[in-house]
């Protein structure tokens, strides 16, 4: 599937509440904020449109080329950030959405490529894995788009959905997500780095 037909859309309207502390998407990592390097790595990616979810963040993702959506509600969890996405992208009339996480800073746009690779149409189900669980980012078909929609914040409803797709491996360091703050400091470590 060519990136063209496809919207990406970003949740980055997470409560942080295991981070413990301030606004977990704008805390430095390599001279970045957090939540700003999969938009890095993904800005030359053509996708048709890009769409964003947040809350309580501080980050300016309408000044990197995404249209922002307020997540009114976001103690219900990523899956009602998700079927907000899904209703703003589908007004883009793209043949899939590729689904990323604010807080997932080491996903390279080669690792998006495969997984446009391995998409079959509108029907797509396309899911990263580290070999084991089925994550973000994921590419889903306009096929799916009511029914993302109707699970609304229903995280298991949404696990259930993308495991019954196509997973594209990838190592565990390109899929890291930080949860807490003791997530943060690991990968500061790994990159010798003190922020």
């Amino acid at each position: 599937m060519r990136p063209e037909n496809v919207v990406l859309v970003l949740l980055a309207a997470g409560q942080s509440g295991r981070f413990e502390g301030g606004d977990k998407l704008a805390e430095p990592f390599l001279r970045e904020p957090l939540g700003m390097h999969v938009v890095t790595a993904l800005e030359n990616v053509p996708f048709k449109a890009r769409v964003a979810v947040v809350s309580n963040t501080t980050l300016d993702y309408a000044a990197r080329g995404y249209r922002v959506v307020e997540n009114p509600h976001p103690e219900d969890g990523q899956a009602s950030s998700l079927a907000l996405l899904v209703q703003a992208a589908a007004e883009e009339d793209p043949l899939a959405v590729m689904v990323a996480l604010a807080d997932m800073p080491r996903v390279p746009a080669g690792h998006i490529y495969h997984l446009l690779d391995a998409a079959n149409g509108p029907d797509t189900i396309v899911a990263s894995s580290d070999g084991v669980q089925p994550r973000p980012p994921a590419l889903l078909g306009r096929n799916h788009f009511a029914d993302l929609i109707a699970i609304g914040g229903d995280r298991e409803g949404v696990r259930e959905f993308i495991k019954r797709g196509k997973h594209v491996v990838a190592s565990p360091e390109v899929l890291v997500d930080i949860d807490t703050q003791e997530d943060l400091q690991a990968l500061r470590r790994r990159f010798g780095v003190d922020c």
